[in-house]
C-alpha cells in the first residue's frame, strides 16, 4: 500500500464511501487530477489546478469557473479563446467527470495532524 499525503481545507467535508453521493470533500481531486483535470492541470499527480474551494466545499472549476480555468492553461496569446472553449467545457464537462454518478474514490483517509483551524489539515491517502 502507497502513503500520500494531501492538505485538505480544515472545514472540507469528510469524504464519502465509494458510490455516495459526492459532498466535495476534495479527496479524489487534491490526490490526483482525473483525465479532464489532466488536461486541464497539465500533469498526471498531484492535485488538480481546476479544483476550488468554494466556502465549505471543494468543486470542480472545470464546472463551476470554464472561462477561468480554460485561460489558466491557455498561453496567454491564446487566452481569447476562453470564451469559447468555455462554452463547450460548461457542456461537457459534468460528463467528462461523472458528475452525478457518485464517489469513485476508493483512497482511504487518515488524518495524520490539524495545524490550526484557520490551516488546511494533512491528510494521509492510501493508495491499493
Amino acid at each position: 500500500m502507497t502513503q500520500q499525503t494531501i492538505h485538505i481545507h480544515p472545514q472540507a467535508p469528510t469524504k464519502v464511501a465509494p458510490g455516495a453521493p459526492c459532498n466535495g470533500c476534495g479527496v479524489c481531486c487534491l490526490a490526483e487530477p482525473c483525465p479532464l483535470g489532466v488536461l486541464l492541470s497539465g500533469h498526471r499527480t498531484g492535485a488538480c489546478a481546476a479544483l476550488r474551494w468554494e466556502g465549505t466545499l471543494y468543486r470542480c472549476g472545470a464546472l463551476t469557473a470554464p472561462r477561468a480555468v480554460v485561460a489558466q492553461r491557455l498561453p496567454h496569446g491564446l487566452r481569447w479563446l476562453a470564451p469559447m472553449l468555455e462554452f463547450g467545457l460548461r457542456r461537457l464537462g459534468a460528463r467528462w467527470i461523472a458528475a452525478g454518478t457518485g464517489c469513485d474514490c476508493s483512497l482511504e483517509v487518515a488524518v495524520s495532524r490539524t495545524i490550526d483551524a484557520s490551516s488546511p489539515h494533512t491528510t494521509t491517502t492510501d493508495h491499493d
